[in-house]
């Protein structure tokens, strides 16, 4: 569905944008590519690796409206990418977080729609399901929004879909990297928050790949949530560097012993399909949707009440030589 299309990724020159924008460009002939960020010296960078002629690179910041409907003039897809994801950061500069996560996205919507794009699907987090800290609250507002904005839409044929999903293997600010520098300098030992704390995990791959599907399956409204594996932080260690000792410096502010994708409070709202799940409005659409039978012809059922999506309790959890091969 992306042969002959123009696409825009808001915060591009990420570790997902650069990794969506490789694949893109594997598995399809995009008419226009357009990567937007706000970092010349990124964007740069990335121009070295992709100079495909269907690349463009916009200078430009999701909290600039003007911008950012200049950059949409005849773009098709949307991904909204950009985003500030580190927790204590944005426990530390909590205005700077809502004015890119919220203002941001509705700034991407209202472009969106000034410009009719067909699609756009944006990014959210586990920490957007019952949030304890900024990030994962500013999170859940943008998540909020871009479902809504299907009813702002209106008669325009604009449709507005989120994916969530756990920590990212590898990806930038995230904890394998550090963990292997640590080991490069011949650390003693590895810091832990708690040794109880687990997550999701999935390959900036996978990432990229249910990105891709959910453009097909999307009708407008739902959070994609895929089934994907839990690890616990200390086989994560011992993954990296095998018998090394940890020590404890204590869970970090706004952080949680283990992440949520779906709710409990959702449980009447989810859906559970092959491989993922669907989390379908809270809220009445102008236009009636069949969420149960997607754009694609997958049919899912309702989960049962009560049910909860937690990195804790998930029957899948990775053992140490799964780790070990993906990172």
């Amino acid at each position: 569905m992306f042969n002959g299309k123009s696409i825009l990724i808001t915060g591009g020159t990420g570790s997902f944008g650069k990794h969506f924008t490789k694949t893109l460009l594997q598995r399809y002939k995009p008419k226009r590519l357009v990567i937007y960020s706000r970092d010349e010296l990124k964007q740069f960078e990335m121009q070295q690796e992709f100079n495909d002629p269907a690349m463009r690179y916009f200078i430009g910041d999701v909290r600039d409206l003007p911008r950012l409907i200049q950059a949409m003039k005849g773009i098709e897809v949307v991904i909204h990418a950009a985003a500030l994801k580190q927790v204590p950061a944005a426990e530390y500069n909590p205005m700077e977080c809502v004015k890119t996560n919220i203002y941001g996205a509705e700034n991407v919507i209202q472009a969106s729609l000034a410009n009719n794009v067909q699609k756009v699907i944006a990014l959210s987090t586990d920490k957007a399901a019952n949030p304890i800290n900024l990030y994962g609250a500013t999170k859940l507002c943008s998540d909020k929004l871009f479902v809504a904005a299907n009813n702002v839409a209106g008669g325009h044929p604009t449709r507005f879909s989120v994916v969530r999903y756990g920590n990212v293997v590898g990806s930038r600010g995230s904890v394998v990297p550090f963990f292997k520098k640590l080991v490069a300098e011949d650390a003693e030992s590895i810091p832990i928050t708690h040794p109880g704390m687990t997550r999701f995990w999935i390959t900036l791959q996978d990432g990229v790949g249910f990105v891709l599907k959910n453009f097909e399956r999307m009708q407008g409204g739902e959070i994609f949530v895929p089934k994907i594996p839990s690890m616990r932080i200390t086989d994560l260690v011992e993954s990296i560097a095998p018998g090394i000792q940890t020590h404890l410096i204590g869970i970090r502010p706004g952080e949680k012993l283990h992440e949520i994708m779906c709710p409990l409070d959702d449980s009447h709202l989810t859906l559970e399909f092959k491989d993922h799940y669907v989390i379908t409005p809270s809220i009445d659409f102008l236009r009636a949707i069949n969420f149960t039978i997607n754009g694609i012809g997958e049919q899912g059922s309702p989960v049962e009440k009560g049910f909860e999506y937690n990195s804790g309790s998930n029957p899948h959890f990775l053992n140490i030589d799964e780790l070990r091969s993906m990172n």
